[in-house]
């Protein structure tokens, strides 16, 4: 077995696939890098052993992969918290929620505070408690959602992966 190749299978692999695993939390964790940071191992794997004839193809679906992922972090709950009559003004009250409760409560904090800020604002917005709850439910779920599909390219991302390391 070549040098490169025996570095590859003993240290490189088993650290990138590390690195994939802890995005993978990422995805569903907050604070915790997700996507991103699966593309980045494989990137880092292509850079440091070469894309060769499998690479290229397995890291630009890899690519495709992580757009797609993030894209639906970002539209699949503006579009649920749309869907229940949330505004613009709410999901941005809802984003500040969300920043000064990472500070207040650690971890925890972040989803509380946008919740709590998603209830706020559309309360404030509407005087309405039942559509506040609603808008914020929706919301809620569509970050569920969203959360699922960013887990399932990551694992599709680490998949393909796998295949170009057996295949390399």
């Amino acid at each position: 077995m070549p040098q490169e190749r025996l570095w590859a299978v003993t240290g490189l692999v088993p650290l990138l696939a590390l690195v994939m695993a802890v995005g993978t939390v990422g995805t569903v964790v907050p604070l915790v890098p997700g996507i991103s940071l699966v593309w980045g191992a494989g990137l880092a794997y292509g850079l440091i052993q070469g894309f060769g004839t499998m690479g290229a193809p397995a890291f630009a679906l890899m690519t495709g992969l992580a757009s797609a992922g993030t894209v639906a972090g970002y539209v699949v709950p503006k579009r649920r918290a749309a869907g229940a009559g949330a505004s613009r003004e709410t999901l941005w009250l809802g984003i500040a929620g969300a920043v000064v409760g990472l500070f207040v409560v650690p971890v925890v904090g972040l989803p509380i505070g946008g919740a709590l800020g998603i209830y706020v604002g559309e309360r404030l917005r509407t005087g309405d408690s039942v559509a506040a709850y609603r808008a914020t439910r929706a919301t809620i779920t569509g970050f569920g959602v969203a959360a699922l599909v960013q887990f399932a390219a990551a694992l599709s991302m680490i998949a393909v992966w796998v295949v170009w390391v057996i295949a390399d």
